[in-house]
């Protein structure tokens, strides 16, 4: 099996976060956002124990029908079609919750934050929270009202910044896992990898 078989599409940063031993086999995993399973391929081969949520029941269904082609015993309901806002899984069920170009999506503010307590609430004591997202963290954008802005293809897209990371991780009383580390995509975006964890009590 070559390097592309057994990871997939996965995003660089997930990637280094499995290397570091931060993601590891035997760990229950969610993927809130996750698309068509860019990130779960290598996960799923390795005995994770996968969640998946999505808005897209097309792209539900596609990583429904990746596990099952892997094999994996994992039954069909850990697959939702739903809103990150409205997890619907209970308190303090995962180890891990991954977040990958998502939350920059939101609405307004607080689509943003109401998203981001339901990964908070769903995440165990001492577990991780992955979020790669929009920033404006190292170009300027066009104002779009509020926290919104345009990018470069004239996307309009929610862009955080360091200040309010680091607020946010401060009201969370989250534990930052890496100095924030910022991707520039010339002329058109900044992508910024945030990884936190959940004091245990």
């Amino acid at each position: 099996m070559n390097v592309q078989e057994q990871f997939g599409q996965i995003d660089i940063y997930v990637f280094d976060q499995i290397l570091r031993g931060n993601i590891e086999p035997g760990m229950r995993v969610l993927d809130a956002g996750c698309g068509y399973g860019r990130n779960l391929v290598h996960l799923l081969r390795e005995g994770c124990e996968i969640f998946a949520l999505d808005a897209d029941r097309e792209a539900v269904e596609h990583v429904r029908n990746l596990s099952a082609s892997l094999e994996t015993g994992l039954p069909t309901k850990n697959f939702q079609v739903g809103q990150i806002e409205q997890i619907a899984f209970p308190d303090s069920l995962f180890d891990v919750v991954i977040c990958n170009s998502v939350l920059h999506f939101a609405r307004d503010e607080s689509h943003f934050k109401k998203m981001l307590a339901e990964m908070w609430r769903v995440l165990k004591p001492g577990g991780m929270l992955f979020c790669r997202l929009g920033s404006r963290i190292g170009m300027d954008f066009e104002p779009a009202g509020g926290n919104k802005f345009v990018i470069g293809d004239g996307s309009v897209w929610l862009l955080v910044d360091e200040k309010m990371l680091l607020q946010l991780t401060d009201e969370m009383n989250a534990i930052l896992v890496d100095p924030l580390k910022t991707t520039i995509v010339q002329d058109y975006r900044c992508m910024t990898t945030w990884v936190l964890r959940k004091r245990r009590a």
